[in-house]
C-alpha cells in the first residue's frame, strides 16, 4: 500500500540548514525545538567524516577492517563528547571475501557476475571450482502465485535420486539458503545455484549469505532468467569462487543516556559497517548518520526512559553483532527494553519512504505486541508533514530480526535497496520507475554521492519525533506511564 496523507500536499523536503546558534546549548524538549536542530547537512556532516574515513583505509569500513575500527573511534568520539556513556563491546565472527570476481559459465555462455540478468557469490560460500550437469531439485516453474512458494531444497528428500557430482540448482523461497545448500553438499552436489523465485519482484539477480560457515562447496545466487536458462539447456556447468574465510574480531559501540529510567529502555540502532567492496554511505552510513545527529540534539533532554543508541558491527557478515548482542542479555535485560527502532539505509538516491510493516497489515509479518504502535508513530510524522509513505516487510534483513525473536517490539525505516521502484513508487517520491530504489547496493560506488538529500533530511526528521515520543513516553506501546501527558507535536507546532 502507497500513502499520502487525505487532503495534503506532497511536499519537497525542506531545504537542510544548519539550525538556529541556539542548538548548541538548548534544551531540545518539545518536537519543534528537536526538529529545528536535526538537519540533513548534520547528518551528512557525519557522512563526509565516514567517507573520509574509507578514503584513508582502502575504500572499505567493512567490520574488522582499519577503515571500521576508525569508524568505532569515530562514533566513540561524538558520543562521549555529547555526554553519553559509552561502550565498545567486542566479540568475534567469521569474516567473508571474495579475492576474485566468481565466474558461472554453460556450453560456452558465460553468465554475468553482478549482472542483470546475472549471479552473484552468497556470502559464506565454500572456494573452488565445480564443474557437472545441472540438476533442478524441487522447483517451481513457472512460478508459484505468491513468494515462498517454492521449498526447493528445504527437505533432504527434496534430493532423492540427485546424482553426485552435479550442479544442484535450487529456488530461493520458504527455507534458508544455508540449509538449501548444506542439504545439496550431503547429497553430494559439487556446487549450488538458488535463482529467484520468479515472482513479481523477485526475479532478479540478488545478494544473499548463508549466514556463516559450515559449506565448503561453492554457492551462488542467480535470477531467474539464468536459473531458466541453465536448466533449459541442460549442458554441463562450471562454476568458480575465489574467497576467503576466517574468524575475526570486531564491535559494537552502546550508548546510553544518564537519565531517564533504565527499567524502561527505548534503543535506536544502525549498522556501523559496509561491505567489503564499498565505503557503504548509503548501507548504513545513512542510518548510522542520522542517529549520531539526534543523539547530539537530545543529549541535554532529561527523558522519562533512558534511551540507548547501537552501532552494529558484521551485520553485512549476518546481523552478528545485533545477534551477538541480544544473546548476551539476561532475561531480566530483555524486559528492560521497552523497544527497538531500526535505521538502514535511510538516504537512498532512487528512495521510497518505507515504514516496517509492524502490524503485519500490508504483508502478513507483523512484530512483537507494540510494534503496530511504532509503526503508526511513523506514519503519524509522514502524515504531518504531508509527504507519501508505504509499509515495507519485516524480512528479517536487518538487524531489527534479534530483537523481534525475543519479543522486543522494534520498527523503523528503509528507502530502498536493489528492488525496483514501480510505476505507483515515481508518481509520487519522483524518482526513476524500473530502476532500483539504491543502484549502488553492496558496491563500490555506495559513496557520498549516492544520496538522496531529500530522503536523508526527511528522515532524519522522522527518527528524531519517534525517539523523543518514546523517549517520553512508551505507554502505547507496553503500558508504562510517560512523562505526565506528553505527546509529540506536530512538524509545525511552534509549542
Amino acid at each position: 500500500m502507497l500513502t499520502v496523507a487525505c487532503g495534503a500536499t506532497i511536499l519537497a523536503a525542506p531545504a537542510a540548514s544548519a539550525g538556529p546558534e541556539s542548538c548548541d546549548s538548548r534544551v531540545n524538549n518539545t518536537t519543534a525545538k528537536l526538529l529545528e536542530c536535526v538537519t540533513g547537512d548534520g547528518t551528512f556532516a557525519h557522512l563526509e567524516a565516514l567517507q573520509a574515513i574509507a578514503d584513508a583505509n582502502g575504500g572499505t569500513r567493512a567490520s574488522s577492517t582499519p577503515g571500521y575500527d576508525a569508524s568505532v573511534d569515530y562514533v566513540v568520539g561524538t558520543m562521549e563528547a555529547a555526554g553519553y556513556e559509552v561502550s565498545v563491546e567486542p566479540f568475534t565472527f567469521d569474516y567473508f571475501e571474495e579475492l576474485s570476481p566468481a565466474s558461472l559459465e554453460q556450453g560456452g555462455v558465460a553468465y554475468e557476475y553482478l549482472g542483470e540478468p546475472g549471479f552473484a557469490t552468497m556470502e559464506y560460500s565454500g572456494s573452488g571450482t565445480a564443474a557437472g550437469l545441472p540438476v533442478a531439485v524441487d522447483v517451481v516453474m513457472p512460478p508459484g502465485p505468491a513468494a515462498n512458494t517454492s521449498t526447493s531444497g528445504c527437505e533432504l528428500d527434496d534430493f532423492a535420486g540427485f546424482t553426485p557430482g552435479s550442479i544442484a540448482v535450487l529456488q530461493r523461497g520458504s527455507c534458508s539458503f544455508y540449509l538449501k545448500a548444506a542439504n545439496a553438499e550431503a547429497s553430494g552436489a559439487s556446487g549450488v545455484i538458488i535463482f529467484n523465485e520468479g515472482q513479481d519482484g523477485r526475479e532478479a539477480n540478488f545478494a544473499g549469505t548463508l549466514g556463516g560457515l559450515g559449506v565448503g562447496i561453492p554457492v551462488v545466487g542467480a535470477s531467474y532468467e539464468v536459473g531458466e536458462a541453465i536448466l533449459a539447456s541442460g549442458a554441463e556447468v562450471t562454476l568458480t569462487v575465489d574467497a576467503l574465510t576466517e574468524t575475526r574480531e570486531t564491535a559494537n559501540v552502546i550508548a546510553e543516556s544518564t537519565t531517564g529510567d533504565p527499567s524502561n529502555v527505548v534503543m535506536a540502532g544502525a549498522h556501523l559497517d559496509s561491505v567489503p567492496e564499498g565505503p557503504g554511505i548509503n548501507d548504513n552510513g545513512s542510518g548510522s548518520a542520522a542517529i549520531l545527529e539526534v543523539a547530539e540534539a537530545m543529549a541535554k533532554v532529561k527523558t522519562k526512559n533512558q534511551l540507548r543508541f547501537a552501532w552494529w558491527g558484521a551485520e553485512e557478515s549476518g546481523l552478528i553483532g545485533s545477534y551477538e548482542y541480544v544473546g548476551g542479555l539476561s532475561d531480566e535485560e530483555i524486559d528492560d527494553i521497552a523497544l527497538y527502532l531500526n535505521f538502514d539505509m535511510v538516504g537512498s538516491p532512487n528512495h521510497m519512504f518505507g515504514i516496517y510493516d509492524g502490524d503485519g497489515s500490508e504483508f502478513g509479518l507483523e512484530g512483537p505486541a507494540g510494534s503496530d504502535v511504532i509503526e503508526s508513530t511513523f506514519e503519524e510524522f509522514y502524515t504531518d508533514a504531508g509527504l507519501p509513505f508505504q509499509a515495507t516487510e519485516f524480512s528479517g534483513r536487518s538487524d531489527y530480526a534479534g530483537f523481534i525473536d525475543v519479543g522486543i517490539p522494534a520498527g523503523g525505516l528503509f528507502t530502498g535497496a536493489e528492488g525496483v521502484k514501480t510505476e505507483d513508487e515515481a508518481a509520487l517520491y519522483g524518482g526513476v520507475a524500473g530502476e532500483s530504489y539504491d543502484p549502488c547496493y553492496h558496491s563500490a560506488c555506495d559513496t557520498i554521492d549516492n544520496l538522496s538529500m531529500e530522503a536523508l533530511d526527511v528522515n532524519t526528521d522522522a527518527i528524531a519525533y519517534a525517539t523523543l515520543q518514546f523517549a517520553m513516553s512508551t505507554e502505547a506501546v507496553n503500558g508504562v506511564p510517560g512523562k505526565g501527558n506528553f505527546k509529540a507535536k506536530g512538524l509545525f507546532d511552534a509549542s
